[in-house]
């Protein structure tokens, strides 16, 4: 993966071939990659390209200038670990051991989105009184733009990137939307999404209690007011709320090894992890929930069972109302029993306990992740290293997070570079993945450090934005198969299932409009709130196509820019020149340098 520049190439070949008479030794110290101290280069030539100012000293052959390896190594990780980076950062972190900036990563202090929302919309509220609107018309709580906007805040200049990355994975597996009956709730989007930031560092075990006694998981799963059964009026238990826990947020549909394989019965079948009698149970087990607290209102002072979502003050948990919760023992997995007699909330903490401590915990959300951050098919070994780290992290602790993280980034997996030539690793990288990694990447020019986005068009192309999956089961599903290539070798791509011909096309689309017009982010609100993409330090690379495509490929590609696609992009550079562009010409070969890039397979394609 190392780039060597000017005449490096032939001195190290030099060095190649007297190492030939040396013998075998093992050095602790060698001569390149910055090991050059109290050595002095007499060379006959400093090469220096025509316009530059930049020039490539005899130094240069053996001090490791030029070698980009380590950038294109951490440029990888940091969009692995992160939603990617710009050159600044990248060059910071390959200073760094990777396990010491998670570690760092770790004690980054957690951001408060719930606090971001209110901030913004009281800010987004008084730029339209300020432009002459009627404080009435702007709404009187903040909206789904609003969580947006909160959340493009957050990720565009901040220092907790892990967290943040582990936060988006965290809300593709336990998912709300605000399509459904969310719509309009920014306050529940927001203080929701703060589960995830809160816990990304801690334990599964507080993500599932939280996730489960939050109202908007409340309402948008049903269990929120969900009644104890009257059969005389024909009222059962909800079981959707039951059924999603199980099947989507911990233990998965069929019985599972620790590398994540299906365990099967002695006739060789998939054995199930749960039937529709153990919907029933769970389903005893989440009545009497309601709202724990309502908003300020003329109407009602105090929350009560039955209340309705419009006075509900999202940012507490629901409470339990025992009166409407259903008593008796509840029969859940593996032989558990919840005793009778005791209070609902009691009921709730066993059934949580009972399903984080199914032994198929681990695998399913090993793999899930490791998906969502570093490839689609995981070999059994790595999902059984990472399962293994959520069983115990090693102090006998289950469900860590920091432990499950630190197995999925630094596993051989994901770091040794020899699995990027395995031609069924990797991943397509979904729509929006691929925009905030363009946004962190590229350099931006924003008005009063606002970094608020709707994103609405980039939705309307890809049907992507955080928290803005049509159902429960996310964007995609993670057993999707392609018809064809993919298919037939049994293998998995999740991300192709929203890789259709709208969206494929809308997202070229929307690089287009990022590259060629400069938009980055834009608002609903008033004028001057957009993001720009600034090109500046760019510009002056693109006098040679090679070091512009260079920058671009650590910037971007994170060295995987293949020979095919490079000579695409140096094709079509070189054919734009002073003659027919005249003055810009520099500023368009960057434009088409940046657009090819993006819509590039090698971009496209996270390996």
């Amino acid at each position: 993966m190392e780039k060597l520049h000017f005449k490096q190439t032939a001195f190290l070949l030099i060095f190649t071939g007297l190492g030939i008479f040396l013998n075998a030794q093992v050095y602790e110290d060698y001569i390149g990659a910055g090991h050059s101290a109290g050595i002095t280069v007499t060379s006959s030539d400093n090469h220096s390209l025509w316009g530059w100012e930049e020039f490539a000293s005899g130094e240069k052959t053996i001090n490791g200038d030029g070698l980009d390896a380590r950038l294109m190594e951490t440029s990888r990780f940091l969009t692995q670990a992160a939603f990617g980076a710009d050159m600044e950062y990248i060059k910071s972190v390959a200073e760094m051991d990777f396990e010491d900036w998670v570690d760092d990563q770790f004690q980054k202090p957690l951001p408060i989105m719930t606090d971001t929302l209110m901030d913004i919309w009281a800010r987004g509220r008084q730029m339209f009184i300020d432009a002459g609107g009627d404080s009435a018309e702007y709404g009187e709580q903040p909206y789904n733009h609003h969580f947006l906007y909160s959340w493009w805040q957050l990720n565009m200049a901040n220092e907790d990137l892990l967290r943040q990355r582990i936060a988006l994975s965290l809300s593709e597996i336990l998912v709300i939307s605000f399509r459904d009956v969310l719509d309009g709730f920014g306050i529940a989007q927001a203080n929701f999404y703060d589960i995830f930031l809160r816990n990304a560092f801690g334990s599964y075990l507080d993500i599932l209690h939280e996730v489960a006694l939050h109202p908007a998981m409340g309402v948008y799963l049903s269990h929120f007011n969900n009644p104890k059964s009257n059969p005389e009026q024909n009222i059962h238990p909800d079981e959707n709320f039951a059924r999603e826990v199980m099947q989507l947020f911990t233990i998965g549909l069929y019985e599972l090894n620790q590398d994540g394989s299906h365990k099967t019965d002695n006739d060789g079948n998939e054995i199930p992890t749960y039937d529709n009698n153990d919907i029933k149970e769970f389903a005893k087990v989440f009545t009497g929930l309601g709202p724990g607290a309502v908003v300020e209102n003329e109407w009602v002072d105090e929350p009560y069972f039955g209340l309705e979502k419009w006075l509900t003050d999202f940012t507490f948990p629901m409470a339990m109302y025992d009166d409407w919760h259903e008593q008796g023992e509840k029969h859940l997995l593996n032989g558990f029993v919840v005793p009778d007699g005791q209070s609902g909330m009691q009921d709730v903490d066993m059934a949580i306990d009972n399903l984080f401590n199914h032994e198929n915990v681990g695998p399913f959300i090993a793999r899930k992740l490791i998906q969502s951050m570093i490839k689609s098919n995981p070999t059994p070994s790595y999902i059984s290293r990472v399962a293994a780290a959520f069983n115990d992290n090693g102090a006998g602790e289950r469900g860590d997070m920091k432990a499950v993280i630190k197995a999925i980034l630094l596993d051989e997996e994901a770091r040794d570079c020899s699995w990027i030539n395995d031609p069924v690793q990797g991943k397509l990288r979904e729509p929006m993945q691929r925009y905030f990694h363009f946004c962190r990447a590229m350099d931006k020019s924003s008005p009063f450090g606002i970094y608020w986005n709707v994103g609405y068009e980039f939705y309307r192309q890809t049907g992507q934005a955080p928290l803005g999956s049509p159902s429960v089961f996310n964007f995609f599903l993670p057993d999707f198969q392609p018809s064809g290539p993919i298919a037939d070798a049994e293998l998995f791509a999740p991300e192709f299932q929203i890789h259709n011909s709208q969206s494929s096309i809308g997202y070229v689309n929307m690089v287009d409009m990022w590259v060629r017009w400069g938009v980055l982010l834009d608002t609903w609100e008033a004028i001057g709130t957009s993001v720009t993409l600034d090109k500046t330090a760019l510009i002056p690379l693109a006098k040679d196509p090679q070091v512009l495509i260079d920058k671009l490929d650590v910037l971007l590609t994170h060295g995987m820019l293949g020979e095919e696609t490079r000579n695409i992009v140096v094709l079509a550079l070189n054919a734009i020149t002073h003659d027919n562009s005249w003055a810009f010409y520099l500023e368009f070969r960057v434009d088409m340098a940046l657009y090819l890039i993006m819509i590039s397979p090698d971009y496209t394609i996270q390996k």
